[in-house]
């Protein structure tokens, strides 16, 4: 019997349709009397809290910690998922996206100019050290690269920055790449957070269809770069 999809690409559908109906039933649930919302926006608040007085100090102190603190390693998701509910009243949920972005693209010079410039004698030595050395890629290498760290889900953010500092990719492709990746993620983290901290449904699981439609790209992504490597 012939299929119209090749089957890992079943697979892949399968798993898309699996997050999808848990995005449903998380709504269905808050629907039908269990509050779901109210416990998310409980850990939303606390995380908030939690995050440097970040609600307190207003936008631009949490929003400028959003552009520094994940080059010391904080991880990006804490400042996404809780802009939001934190902002939202304030500042409209279309200004909260755009200033989570600005964030972000700020973040992502800031870490690539350490690792190219600023920190690279010193983390040099630390890899020679730990018995490591910088590769020298070609054009096509540093675009891979810079693909490959975007998609491969469990490498941190701020490492994936540095790793690319280090590298050398060239700014511009590097800026590029990263947008799209990480202006895709953000995006719809900001909305996922603010949807459930709010009580809105039907925003939420726009949101986590969007999450669910970015993490089948990168799987895409990752498995078309693998057939390529194993052609070479």
């Amino acid at each position: 019997m012939a299929y119209p999809f090749p089957p890992r690409q079943l697979k892949l559908l399968a798993i898309a349709a699996a997050g999808l109906a848990a995005v449903a039933a998380v709504v269905v649930l808050a629907r039908y009397g269990f509050d779901l919302f109210g416990v998310v926006h409980r850990v939303l608040g606390w995380a908030g809290r939690a995050v440097a007085l970040l609600g307190t100090g207003g936008p631009w102190v949490f929003f400028t910690a959003m552009a520094l603190a994940p080059a010391a390693g904080v991880p990006m998701i804490t400042f996404s998922l809780t802009a939001g509910h934190l902002f939202e009243d304030r500042m409209g949920v279309g200004a909260v996206v755009a200033a989570g972005l600005a964030a972000a693209t700020v973040n992502l010079l800031l870490t690539y100019w350490l690792a190219r410039w600023a920190l690279r004698p010193g983390l040099t030595r630390l890899l020679g050290r730990l018995g490591y050395s910088l590769p020298n890629l070609d054009a096509a290498d540093q675009t891979d690269l810079i693909v490959i760290l975007r998609v491969t889900p469990g490498v941190p953010f701020f490492a994936q920055n540095y790793l690319l500092g280090l590298a050398n990719a060239p700014v511009g492709r590097y800026v590029a790449i990263s947008c799209a990746a990480v202006w895709s993620y953000t995006s719809a983290f900001i909305l996922f957070g603010d949807a459930l901290a709010h009580g809105k449904g039907g925003l939420a699981f726009s949101a986590g269809s969007l999450l669910v439609a970015a993490l089948a790209a990168t799987h895409f992504v990752r498995r078309h770069y693998a057939g390529r490597k194993a052609a070479a």
